[in-house]
């Protein structure tokens, strides 16, 4: 694994702050949840969630990494786009680890080498009892897959489409990542955020951490004229 580890550096490490804890479900909890037996080896050996970016893809596989590693378990995490530079032939081995995440799948295909690697290591994750979710940002019949049967063995497992989440589960999100950072976000400030930013939360995320740095260099709290003084 040492010589993987050195092909990807960074890619195993997740965010802390993308937890189970953290996670808003909403409309997802069944997805969610068959996602959280897989991370405890528990049920499906593989699942692929789809939807646009921003509806909180890479937190659930991000979140699955750390509960299987809190219970001691050999897992990585691999952001697809990130790691389309390196040899294709770092997929090799991942099969001895209890899971695999890869994030943005979708951004593999079309190229031959990196469609053939993943065709392997599906067939090598079946073989040894490995886990394996994987996420992508469109529909598996949108994919530009070249390589015969792949499209098939990437939905081996049950394949979701995540559902947005309303205004109000957005807050509680917000409030709930504001709050694992020792920051209180009151209603009207998260409406706030919601009203005049991009909604999705991916880009809300980023503007909560910019916030949040801001509000530890000046001693401020998140109240709408420091929101407005910061951006």
């Amino acid at each position: 694994m040492d010589a993987i580890h050195a092909q990807l550096p960074l890619v195993f490490e997740t965010r802390n702050a993308s937890s189970f804890e953290t996670l808003v479900a909403g409309d997802n909890e069944l997805a969610v949840g068959i996602a959280r037996q897989c991370a405890q080896l528990q049920g499906e050996k593989q699942i692929l969630l789809w939807a646009e970016s921003g509806f909180g893809k890479s937190h659930i596989l991000q979140a699955c990494c750390q509960l299987a590693a809190s219970h001691d378990r050999t897992v990585c995490y691999l952001p697809a786009k990130e790691i389309l530079n390196v040899d294709a032939h770092a997929l090799e081995g991942l099969e001895q680890l209890d899971l695999i995440c890869i994030d943005d799948v979708d951004a593999m295909m079309g190229d031959d080498r990196w469609e053939r690697a993943l065709f392997d290591l599906i067939n090598r994750c079946r073989e040894q009892g490995a886990c394996l979710i994987l996420s992508a940002t469109l529909a598996p019949e949108q994919w530009p897959v070249n390589l015969p049967d792949l499209r098939s063995r990437l939905q081996w497992g049950p394949v979701f489409q995540l559902k947005p989440l309303s205004d109000e589960k957005k807050i509680i999100a917000l409030q709930l990542r504001a709050n694992q950072r020792g920051l209180v976000l009151p209603d009207n400030v998260a409406q706030y955020l919601l009203t005049h930013f991009p909604r999705d939360l991916f880009t809300l995320f980023e503007r909560l951490d910019e916030l949040d740095k801001a509000s530890l260099a000046m001693q401020r709290r998140l109240t709408i004229p420091f929101i407005k003084s910061v951006f």
